[in-house]
């Protein structure tokens, strides 16, 4: 699977970067993401795992060394996100 195909699935980013300061339980980690359906997140923790990019240990889902490489690399995109979003028209 190409990294743009995994990474643009829907959720992918999102659990990625739930997980960025350490490990989370299912439920946890559910509820952070707005509360995902728990087929939806099991999918995806599933698809990580196969991508050697999260694991499961005895504290729960976390970033393998190359998830955390990742992370590494997706940081200025949520610099550039802040930014954005200061640009954005306020909401009246």
């Amino acid at each position: 699977m190409a990294a743009l195909d995994l990474l643009g699935q829907r959720w992918t980013l999102r659990v990625i970067w739930e997980l960025r300061s350490g490990a989370l339980g299912f439920r946890e980690l559910q509820r952070r993401c707005e509360r995902m359906s728990s087929s939806v997140l099991s999918t995806r923790l599933a698809t990580l795992t196969e991508a050697a990019i999260v694991r499961l240990d005895d504290d729960g889902y976390r970033l393998t060394p190359l998830g955390k490489d990742l992370i590494t690399a997706i940081r200025p995109l949520q610099s550039w996100a802040d930014d954005w979003e200061k640009g954005l028209p306020k909401k009246a």
